[in-house]
């Protein structure tokens, strides 16, 4: 088997290697610098020379309140770019790992979003996540759609890391609490796609840590495992405008997993603790 990602310089595109490589895959990390999602040719061209057994497509514009102001942008690179990659993927005869978001749904209500409910994009970053699942959907038969949400890793910003910044600087803040949802640790998460691209188990998917909690919730078990006392007063989001609206309500079914009988990823705390200690290497906690 021989694997591209994109997005290589991003949390999970730099994870999904290492773990490729650690099972003795031959694989390759692209980015930008490889060539742009935006320009047809040079995506079909890569893909035709290089011709991966599986792509797992993790690159996209996530820039979701610039994406207000930037919505052409934010559409071409996510759903014009995914399409291309889609072509070069039917093409070549390809599987293709497209990795999308909680933000397809409109984040109602406080049950779990199953894979087939009804969408509704609460902003023009979900919009162009969306049109990407559906270019995917109509171009190829050989596809996994893996949505994910509230993402950490160790090749990137994320809100863990943001957290752990102002504690050293601050004993008291002030955290939203009515947005709900579940943190997806990429090391767990690239363990999970490997799995999948040995499989034939094409379809769409929820892939995140086990549990829910809120913002807030996240940021108390982060300065607890961390030991660090800073005292966190929950909020709602009015006290925090955004530009683009954030879905409340981000609870994700894993059932299609369990009836494809992939393994579940461990629960949201244990993945905490885990990427903590990851981050003593390199951020010197």
């Amino acid at each position: 088997m021989k694997v591209l990602v994109t997005g290589v310089t991003g949390q999970l595109g730099h994870d999904c290697v290492n773990e490729f490589m650690s099972r003795g895959i031959e694989v390759r990390g692209v980015s930008s610098r490889d060539f742009s999602l935006t320009d047809e040719t040079a995506v079909k061209n890569y893909l035709a020379e290089y011709r991966p057994d599986v792509v797992i497509h993790a690159a996209a514009y996530t820039a979701v309140d610039k994406a207000e102001d930037e919505q052409d942008v934010c559409m071409a690179v996510n759903a014009d770019g995914t399409r291309y990659i889609a072509q070069a993927c039917q093409d070549i005869d390809a599987k293709l790992i497209y990795i999308s978001t909680d933000y397809v749904f409109p984040g109602e209500g406080e049950a779990d979003y199953e894979v087939a409910d009804t969408k509704g994009p609460v902003n023009v970053y979900g919009r162009s996540k969306l049109a990407g699942e559906q270019a995917v959907q109509e171009l190829l038969t050989k596809y996994f759609i893996v949505r994910i949400s509230w993402v950490f890793g160790i090749n990137g910003k994320n809100f863990i890391r943001t957290m752990l910044k102002l504690a050293a600087s601050h004993k008291e803040l002030t955290v939203v609490d009515d947005q709900v949802g579940s943190p997806t640790y990429t090391r767990d998460l690239a363990i999970l796609l490997a799995d999948m691209a040995a499989t034939e188990k094409y379809g769409i998917y929820h892939a995140t840590n086990e549990g829910v909690c809120s913002w807030a919730e996240l940021a108390e078990e982060v300065f607890r495992q961390a030991g660090k006392e800073v005292t966190v007063t929950p909020v709602p989001s009015s006290a925090y405008p955004t530009k683009a609206q954030r879905p409340k309500n981000s609870r994700l079914s894993k059932a299609s997993l369990t009836a494809a009988g992939f393994s579940l990823l461990p629960r949201w705390q244990d993945a905490v603790g885990r990427y903590l200690i990851e981050l003593q290497s390199v951020d010197n906690l």
